[in-house]
């Protein structure tokens, strides 16, 4: 049961009921979703795979076992599929009925109806070098623990690369003859790797999924990246179909390239039509940039990939400048039940907005037309076959988790609430009425958007201290969306007025606004924040600004270690550095080398002064600001040595300083004890500095870890 907040703090946040996305059945009378809520009296996650009953409101349990995930629908009956982990390292497919969950049937180790009694399923899981799957506990282990390289990568994200790679498996379940159950076997030959003898990889790793690949009753779309090339160098992937005879073992052609003249970046979201004879997918044009703009590319006939072509391309004029006739960046397609639409999810103007456009190529005479304003979306399905309502999945600065009914015709839609896990906020003790939104004339001739939240109890008779965040990226924003690590709600309930700019670099603002931090890191976005806070002391009366604070990670780290060497670092009265660059002639000790070469337009060695131009560590005779640094061992984006150089400068030099570092995190801090431990350590970092209470977990006295911070991580204060 979930019992209303009497403040929203970390330990809420953390412990709250995490719902995911609603997944319609064909008939849409009934939905699939997990949650699952972590306790800090127990110290265990728990789990649960359920049912939403549109008709009434109602819920039911699939199930609440832990290692069961990626519950979907089977076919047009209200079977449920969803995956179990066994002890043993191998996989289970569990197959359910919604209607009568006492019901279930296991199959050992994305579906399709290839017809009435047949499903086309496919998973993903590692081969070896003999392309049979992968079972880390049953696999030899070496007496020797050395790891011998020859290219690149080395290590990505947060772990050491393996000889192994993830490939996409199908096969065909069937439903036994004379079954009065609707029990399914596996025909053979079983599942089988649809990249056999390929090298290629998919899902593409580090965060690579199902949005990687599609499947139809002709064969799989997918994108992977080219093999040929330096992994570290190029962000390269590539498109490719897949034709398949599901009765053989084999594949019955090899994976085609589907070629797009001009466009060699990064490929994402492949998307057959519904009837499966047209595809679409997004396809970025440069081959080392990972923040290019995705272009949308239709193909009208599967079996002719040479029908591929990108949907409104930019224009050359009169002067030979390629004009952009939509200047938004899509990360998502989503097609229509009848086929007649694209739904495209793209970031536009600190939201996640959802916008449509003909899927005919012949019928695009405009941009794609926005169909939802507020907050963030995070998934669309259709709701039932033959029905172009659909159902949105969303989030936004108050809410975790929205589920939504969109209807919409040529020249209007219309959006209908069907459940608020936290009751639109109310649940969190937060209201609409917190947030706001300010636009600030910036270093050029532009504007810079920021998201602003107040406390619940705010009164502008008061004043209250500044909590100034500055986001990663550097190709990134704050949008109206939730977070359970940077959660701007989290510091405005500690009495902040929190003030989220989106600075040069940003996503969301036009492609150009984005482009326009290559070689401009501690430069145009610097000064961005420097009118930012110009225009906010002008502005905001009831903003102590004698009690401000800066905090950022990744990029965001960078700003602050930036910030504490220049004027502006005097304005604050403490900083939070998260995961930052120390120095950015250490940017090769990265792992996705394209990165640096991008931003500091070129290598190391062909252009160091780019490099040393917008160096922190250049500064470091003005570091004299109180400053926490945080910093985990597992992080290979930007290795550890980044945040100890910061801290032992500081130390030397006698600022008050703290370290905070997790030996099992990486970038981000993802498990729950460990996030409550960096909240209650930032917040009580920043608070001393502003006059703020301390903060104390209600996790109870003996179960209380995030208050003892010399436990499980590393903390230390001159």
């Amino acid at each position: 049961m979930t019992v209303r907040a009497i403040k929203f703090t970390p330990d809420v946040l953390i412990s709250a009921p995490r719902r995911s996305a609603a997944i319609p059945c064909a008939d849409g009378t009934l939905a699939l979703y997990t949650v699952s809520t972590y306790s800090f009296q127990t110290h265990s996650k728990y789990s649960e795979i359920r049912i939403y009953d549109f008709r009434n409101g109602q819920t039911s349990l699939v199930t609440d076992d832990g290692k069961a995930s990626e519950p979907n629908w089977l076919g047009r009956k209200n079977t449920i599929f969803f995956l179990r982990k066994n002890d043993d390292g191998t996989t289970s497919l569990m197959l359910q009925d919604a209607e009568n969950p006492s019901k279930a049937y296991v199959y050992f180790l994305g579906s399709k109806m290839f017809d009435e009694d047949t499903i086309i399923i496919t998973v993903t899981g590692q081969v070896g070098s003999d392309e049979k799957l992968y079972n880390p506990e049953t696999a030899p282990k070496p007496y020797a623990s050395g790891r011998v390289y020859d290219s690149l990568f080395v290590r990505h994200w947060d772990s050491y690369v393996s000889p192994n790679r993830s490939v996409i498996w199908y096969g065909l379940l069937q439903k036994e003859s004379g079954s009065k159950d609707g029990q399914y076997r596996l025909k053979a030959p079983g599942l089988s790797n649809a990249l056999v003898g390929t090298n290629l990889e998919c899902p593409t790793p580090p965060f690579g999924g199902t949005n990687d690949y599609d499947v139809s009753t002709r064969g799989i779309i997918f994108t992977a990246k080219d093999p040929t090339l330096n992994q570290a160098t190029t962000t390269k992937t590539d498109p490719y179909y897949l034709p398949i005879s599901y009765d053989k073992d084999r594949p019955s052609g090899k994976p085609q390239i589907i070629s797009v003249s001009g466009l060699l970046g990064a490929s994402a979201s492949p998307v057959f039509s519904p009837d499966g004879k047209r595809a679409a997918f997004l396809r970025m044009k440069d081959i080392a940039y990972e923040s290019d703009r995705n272009r949308i590319i239709i193909v009208p006939d599967i079996s002719n990939l040479s029908t591929a072509e990108e949907v409104l391309p930019d224009r050359i004029d009169d002067e030979h400048i390629a004009r952009r006739v939509w200047n938004l960046s899509p990360s998502t397609i989503y097609w229509s039940n009848d086929g007649e639409f694209l739904y495209l999810k793209a970031e536009s103007q600190g939201r996640s907005k959802l916008f449509k456009m003909p899927s005919e190529l012949k019928d695009i005479k405009h941009h794609p037309a926005p169909m939802l304003s507020d907050g963030s979306v995070t998934a669309v399905y259709p709701l039932a076959e033959g029905d172009r309502r659909l159902v949105i999945s969303s989030t936004s600065l108050i809410d975790n988790s929205l589920w939504s009914l969109l209807e919409s015709s040529p020249s209007w839609s219309t959006i209908e609430t069907i459940s608020s896990n936290t009751r639109e906020g109310r649940l969190f003790g937060l209201s609409p009425k917190q947030v706001s939104e300010i636009r600030f004339p910036g270093a050029g001739d532009y504007k810079v958007h920021a998201w602003v939240m107040k406390p619940s109890n705010f009164d502008e008779r008061n004043t209250y201290p500044l909590a100034y965040l500055i986001h990663g990226g550097p190709q990134g924003a704050w949008l109206d969306s939730w977070s359970t690590r940077w959660n701007l709600a989290v510091f405005a309930e500690q009495g902040y007025v929190v003030v989220a700019p989106n600075p040069t670099g940003s996503t969301g603002y036009g492609q150009e606004f984005v482009d326009a931090i290559q070689g401009e890191w501690g430069g145009r976005p610097y000064e961005d924040l420097v009118a930012g806070f110009e225009y906010l002391k002008e502005t905001m009366p009831y903003v102590d600004f004698d009690r401000a604070v800066a905090l950022g990670a990744s990029y965001g780290g960078y700003m602050v270690n930036w910030i504490q060497g220049q004027s502006l670092g005097r304005q604050f009265k403490a900083l939070v550095t998260h995961d930052g660059v120390f120095s950015t002639l250490n940017e090769y000790s990265s792992e996705e080398l394209w990165f640096p070469r991008h931003d500091f337009e070129g290598s190391l060695w062909s252009n160091r002064p780019g490099y040393r131009r917008w160096d922190p560590a250049r500064f470091l005779a003005n570091w004299e600001t109180p400053h926490l640094i945080i910093h985990n061992e597992l992080d290979y984006r930007l290795p550890i040595s980044e945040g100890l150089a910061a801290f032992n400068v500081l130390q030397e030099r006698r600022v008050k300083s703290r370290f905070l570092s997790f030996p099992d995190e990486g970038h981000w801090v993802l498990k729950p004890e460990n996030s409550l431990q960096w909240h209650t350590v930032v917040i009580n970092w920043i608070n001393q500095f502003v006059g703020l209470p301390e903060y104390k977990p209600k996790v109870g006295d003996d179960d209380n870890n995030a208050s003892k911070t010399n436990q499980s991580s590393s903390t230390n204060t001159l």
